[in-house]
């Protein structure tokens, strides 16, 4: 397949981009480079820089590719930022997403592939979280991925487009050449990586008094080449609606520091701060329905796996993508 993949110089779209190519598919990737990088761009790939803002250079771009599937990572991810600024996740995860999903109509795009969140859910009252599982999200983040969900559920039901919404658990992991650099980084597995390679006085754990084993909040961390797994079977299938992709289990976050211990063999220091509001104790995904639908078989589902992958990119990349 010929695959346009919109966000494709990001964490997620990059790591993606290069299992589709490494599986024989042509790629073209679409990025603004506001916060995705180009030395992420596989060189296999086309690259054709643009922002969504702009109609007419997403719709000559997918004019022009002609393609079989679109892949949209194109957003904003900061749950706190958006917080902070909810017009600006409102601007780009919906508004300007309207433009891609008008040119994948206009130009008769056979499936679109959403990387869409379990933001959705808000704070769920069943663990592990099905997708019959309340929609309440409880964060301009969340709301607007929800938003673009319902945006594309309409333009199948009365344009024809095909669609699938992937609500990714904790992306975490690297691919062969691809790995996590975001500016400002949030994610806790780089945060506390950052603690190990000292550039990071200590690592903070927020809130140790949690109704869980240790009394730290448990997440679902899912491989990002797992994800990417998951977003070429969706291209294949002929499902539309929206499915769950985590590992099934739980690791909580004093588990998530023990293993980077181990993987780097470097000590560091922890912190211990009070709860954040809006934490759940525990988010774990149900993914039985993307396993049956999709056929999809996550390879790297051990924590073990996860953190040595991520540990072993930035080894070989200590500068992130800045060099």
């Amino acid at each position: 397949m010929h695959i346009f993949v919109a966000g494709g110089a990001g964490y997620i779209g990059s790591c993606c981009c290069e299992y589709l190519l490494d599986q024989g598919h042509q790629v073209s990737v679409f990025d603004a480079l506001l916060t995705g990088y180009r030395q992420a761009v596989d060189p296999r790939a086309e690259f054709i820089e643009g922002n969504l803002s702009d109609y007419a250079a997403i719709e000559a771009a997918i004019r022009k590719t002609r393609p079989d599937g679109l892949i949209h990572f194109a957003a904003f991810i900061e749950v706190g930022e958006s917080m902070l600024d909810p017009l600006k996740y409102f601007r780009n995860n919906v508004a300007n997403a309207l433009n891609l999903c008008q040119a994948a109509v206009e130009n008769q795009v056979p499936k679109l592939v959403f990387s869409s969140t379990a933001a959705v859910y808000g704070m769920p009252e069943s663990i592990p979280v099905s997708e019959t599982e309340p929609t309440v999200p409880i964060n301009p983040y969340g709301e607007a991925k929800l938003m673009f969900e319902r945006i594309l559920a309409w333009q199948h039901r009365l344009k024809g487009l095909p669609y699938c919404a992937l609500r990714y658990f904790n992306a975490a992991g690297a691919s062969r050449s691809y790995g996590e650099a975001h500016r400002p980084e949030s994610h806790l597995i780089p945060l506390v990586m950052e603690a190990a390679e000292g550039k990071r006085e200590c690592i903070s754990i927020f809130g140790e008094d949690y109704n869980t084993p240790d009394g730290t909040c448990i997440r679902d961390y899912i491989h990002v080449l797992d994800l990417a797994q998951a977003h070429l079977l969706a291209l294949q299938s002929d499902f539309c609606g929206s499915l769950n992709l985590g590992s099934g289990l739980g690791h909580s976050v004093k588990e998530v520091v023990e293993m980077v211990r181990q993987v780097s063999g470097r000590d560091f220091a922890v912190r211990s701060q009070p709860r954040r509001p809006g934490d759940p104790a525990r988010l774990i995904a149900d993914s039985s329905a993307a396993k049956r639908i999709l056929g999809w078989k996550p390879a790297y589902e051990s924590l073990e796996q996860i953190v040595q992958s991520a540990w072993d990119w930035r080894c070989k990349n200590p500068k992130g993508y800045s060099h």
